[in-house]
């Protein structure tokens, strides 16, 4: 859905009717926080899947490598 200055403006002057123009920098300091949060959460989400990414790799490895060399000294 592609949003024309039409429609942008329109959006613009019904947040101005409803919040007023004394909450409009209370509101907008409020969405970017909360946009920072989630944006935060997120990272820490990927980060949190990239080291049990990482744990889970490194865990499969050390059996293989003791496999390996039990195998060598038979």
């Amino acid at each position: 859905m592609k949003f024309g200055p039409w429609e942008i403006g329109l959006i613009l002057v019904i947040i101005l009717i409803v919040f007023g123009v004394g909450k409009l920098p209370q509101v907008g300091g409020s969405m970017g926080k909360a946009l920072r949060e989630f944006r935060k959460s997120q990272k820490g989400e990927d980060e949190a899947a990239t080291q049990s990414k990482a744990t889970n790799l490194a865990s499969e490895e050390k059996p293989k490598a003791l496999e390996h060399s039990n195998s060598q000294e038979h």
